[in-house]
């Protein structure tokens, strides 16, 4: 038969996308931030643009959309190697392995227990990141303790408590299933409600005393 064009998959796989955006622009503050460079639009733009032509790619050879990875975010942290001339060569052997199956097997070969525990490693210093990221905030505000608090409590809900969201239309699971869509979303949310909105409320009733 003919074929049918739905628009609900498309609309899913554009908030796939939007949510690897969030997560590919806090791995980018944080690289920035481990090697000392400013991220600005510009820089950021670029950055999401090579996620958006890889996931564009992708689709033509009918598989899934690309991101950034963590890992390597922590990756550089631990080792101090900032070149992208590394970056580009780890690239080609990505490539090379893909046309060599034989050779691929070489790293399917390595154990699970290895990958964990360099996983471990190189996620804890992601984290490391963000946390040294987040002194530069008013950590100290209380308010800003408890925005801080209610984005990782629900950064950690799909993976400690997933049934809390099987109410939820199915549409909306790209969000509900991503710890970091949900958590970004509530230290948006909160920071607007509490430092753009309530901050200025606040800054206004602190200066009217002065004024007098």
């Amino acid at each position: 038969g003919m074929p049918q064009f739905s628009l609900a998959p498309i609309l899913s796989m554009c908030l796939v996308v939007v949510i690897i955006f969030v997560e590919s622009t806090g791995m980018f503050i944080a690289l920035g931030k481990i090697t000392e460079q400013e991220i600005t639009p510009a820089k950021l733009r670029r950055g999401l643009l090579c996620d958006a032509g890889a996931s564009f790619v992708a689709g033509i050879f009918n598989t899934f959309t690309h991101s950034s990875f963590a890992q390597n975010i922590g990756l550089v942290q631990m080792t101090g190697v900032r070149s992208r001339f590394v970056t580009a060569c780890a690239g080609c052997m990505l490539i090379t392995l893909s046309l060599l199956p034989k050779a691929a097997f070489l790293v399917a070969s390595i154990p699970p227990a290895v990958l964990g525990g360099a996983g471990i490693a190189m996620f804890g210093m992601v984290a490391a990141t963000g946390i040294n990221i987040l002194q530069e905030a008013n950590i100290a505000d209380r308010r800003n303790q408890l925005l801080v608090a209610v984005s990782i409590g629900m950064g950690l809900a799909p993976v400690v408590r997933p049934e809390l969201f099987a109410q939820l239309p199915q549409w909306m699971d790209p969000i509900t299933h991503s710890g970091i869509a949900l958590a970004t979303l509530s230290a948006v949310s909160l920071n607007l409600l509490f430092n753009i909105l309530g901050g200025a409320d606040r800054g206004q009733l602190v200066r009217q005393p002065a004024s007098h």
